[in-house]
């Protein structure tokens, strides 16, 4: 299967996605978030419709799935549901845009699978939710997806870093714990310095994770925390 292939598929289970989270939704509205053509939407649409999905066209309003129609055998309470909801807000405050659109994506999924009932009652909820940080909706990094399966990987990551001087250095790290402070700080060490040291991610400028992985440092955050403060 080729880029465009895949990439197609991908588009298909993501508009299914879509209309699974939503009522109704229209070939621009799908177009503009997809960043395609509204005729590929329709063919997209299409296709969906030939492989058995029940999707319904509602003249001069858009899309719809037939009510009931669920593909994941996943359900949540109403009370599980608002929780998810309260979750996203506090996440959508959050200065990294790739856990922004992480999170996003996987809420659509959850709300893909609540019954209409509770979908909009979901949709209300998180369109009646806000919290006053950070109105302005600025995200000043990227990196924090990535880190995260660094970490969890242990995988090392090379980075091009500008410290508190405005000096570049490249730096080879082992990730170790994020922070979440009003900027996210990195807990890493660095085999430049041969220390542990604090990187926030705002002052990446390049990064790559590696397919090379370091020795696991055996101990808990509070052990760190205990040792070096």
């Amino acid at each position: 299967m080729d880029y465009s292939e895949t990439n197609r598929l991908s588009r298909l289970t993501a508009v299914l996605i879509q209309l699974q989270t939503k009522r109704i939704l229209t070939a621009s509205e799908l177009a503009s978030k997809f960043q395609v053509s509204k005729r590929t939407i329709y063919r997209d649409i299409k296709t969906l419709e030939q492989s058995g999905v029940p999707v319904l066209t509602e003249e001069g309003k858009g899309y719809t799935l037939m009510d009931g129609y669920k593909v994941p055998p996943v359900m949540f309470t109403e009370s599980q549901a608002n929780a998810l909801i309260l979750a996203e807000q506090l996440v959508l405050i959050n200065k990294d845009s790739s856990f922004i659109k992480d999170y996003s994506e996987a809420i659509d999924k959850i709300k893909a699978v609540l019954r209409q009932s509770e979908k909009d009652k979901a949709n209300l909820l998180s369109d009646r939710t806000r919290f006053d940080q950070n109105i302005n909706r600025e995200r000043n990094s990227n990196n924090l997806s990535e880190l995260q399966f660094a970490l969890t990987n242990y995988s090392l990551v090379k980075m091009e870093y500008i410290d508190e001087s405005n000096k570049t250095t490249n730096r080879l790290i082992e990730p170790f714990a994020l922070l979440s402070t009003e900027n996210w700080l990195l807990v890493a060490w660095c085999r430049l310095r041969k220390d542990f040291r604090y990187f926030r991610l705002d002052r990446i400028n390049k990064m790559e994770i590696l397919l090379e992985n370091f020795k696991p440092h055996n101990m808990s955050l509070q052990e760190f925390f205990d040792k070096y403060h």
